[in-house]
Parts: structure tokens; sequence; C-alpha cells
């Protein structure tokens, strides 16, 4: 293979460095979006425990990093509200609004701009009806979106007919709402949006040891049906990293 043929890939690194950078929006001086997604109407909202009110016992960092690896075979056991609770606040926990505004949140991203959503197959887990939810992370908050029947089957097939995706007690998509980094990092966001998802899934995988589960990320996937799955657009929100958590 020829290493100068031009590939997307390349064009995408080469297009997105600051020498090819124009004016952002911040700079333009217009407002900037939202710090997160507005609660969708009619649906039901889910107040979660505090993260002081989890009880989760402490593990040590080398332990965690060394136990980490990924496992693609669950049982069929439950996770407590809780303990997914506490995955929720360690992968994209809000800690304070700051005045800029901004969110200080248990994960970094480029600027704080911290532009990911995150969504929920919701399988096994205590004291939830089966079904897809959204976490609003400045309320923490679950949003019931749709507990119609067949999201496994249809969210395994999405991810390249992975069956662990749909049997896990609870699989997660992490979603960019892309004018949020935009906004400040014009294309450069593309490329941080990127990193803001590895660090919250490296989050995932440490928390997943605190509470003795398994975890597998998923960066194989149909992007047009899995973004029309989650009710995305797939142009100012699509996914960009998905990861099933089970018992092991």
């Amino acid at each position: 293979m020829d290493k100068f043929k031009s590939t997307i890939g390349q064009e995408f690194i080469e297009k997105s460095k600051y020498r090819y950078s124009v004016a952002s929006d911040q700079e333009k001086e217009l407002p900037q979006p939202p710090l997160d997604r507005e609660i969708e109407a009619d649906k039901l909202v889910i107040e979660l425990p505090a993260p002081e009110e989890l009880a989760i016992p402490p593990i040590d960092l080398l332990v965690a990093i060394e136990n980490r690896k990924s496992t693609r075979k669950f049982t069929d056991g439950w996770i407590t509200l809780k303990e997914l609770t506490y995955l929720l606040w360690t992968t994209q926990g809000v800690k304070r609004v700051t005045s800029r505004p901004a969110t200080l949140r248990t994960v970094p991203s480029a600027g704080s701009r911290h532009p990911l959503e995150t969504y929920l197959w919701v399988h096994r887990v205590e004291g939830l009806v089966p079904g897809i939810y959204r976490y609003k992370a400045i309320g923490h908050q679950l949003v019931q979106l749709d507990t119609s029947a067949g999201w496994g089957e249809k969210l395994s097939d999405a991810c390249y007919e992975q069956p662990f995706v749909g049997d896990a007690a609870v699989s997660f998509f992490w979603a960019a709402d892309i004018y949020r980094a935009e906004w400040r990092y014009s294309e450069r966001a593309y490329r941080y949006i990127l990193l803001d998802a590895g660090h919250v899934c490296q989050n995932l995988h440490l928390a997943c040891e605190a509470i003795g589960a398994g975890m597998c990320a998923v960066g194989a996937y149909h992007d047009d049906a899995l973004n029309a799955l989650l009710g995305l657009d797939g142009k100012e929100q699509f996914v960009v990293y998905a990861a099933a958590v089970g018992t092991k």
C-alpha cells in the first residue's frame, strides 16, 4: 500500500489541525449552547440516589487498573439502582455548575464543554422497567424514553450482531451533541469528542471493578442504524462510543 495514499482518516487529521482553524462561534461572541439536553416532553423522570448515599465499597486504584479487562460473557444477574447510579456518576456526574457557565464533572473534557449525552439500554437493573433511558447529568436524573419490547435484539443487531450488547444488564451509548464543543473549537471539536469519550469509557471500566461487574467497550456499530434507534440525527447528535456492563 502506498504510504502516501490519501485516505479519509488522514484527511480528517490534516484538516483538523489548528492551522486550518476558522473563528469559532465563541470568538464571534455568539451565545453558547445549553450545557445538556432538556428533558423530553411527557417522559417519566426518575430521581437518582445522591452520590453520598451510594455506599459503594472503595477499591484501590492500582488494583482496579490491574484487574480491568474486557468481558463479553455475562451471567443473567441484575445490578442495583445504586450501582447503576454509581456508574453514571463516575462517568458523567456534575460536581458543580460554574458561573461561566460550564459544568465541572467527574471526567475531563476539552474546555469543560462536556458534549456527551449518555443513553442506556436498561435490561436488568433493580427497580427500573427495561427500556431506553437517558442520563440527565444536570439534575442527576434518569429520563425514561422507550420501554417497548425488542430493544436488546435491535441494539445487538446495530452493533454488528454482538449479542452481549443486548444481553448485558445495562449498555451505555455515548452520543456527542457536537455543537456544544464546536461552538468553542470549530472543526477541532471533532477530535476532542473522541478524546472525551475515551476518558468516560476508562472511568466506566474502573468503576465496574468497584462493583464487581464486567464490562466491554464497543466501537463496532452501524452508525446510521444505531443513531436512528436512539432518535439521533447523525449530524448534530451521533453515537461515538458504547459499552456493555453485566454481572460476571
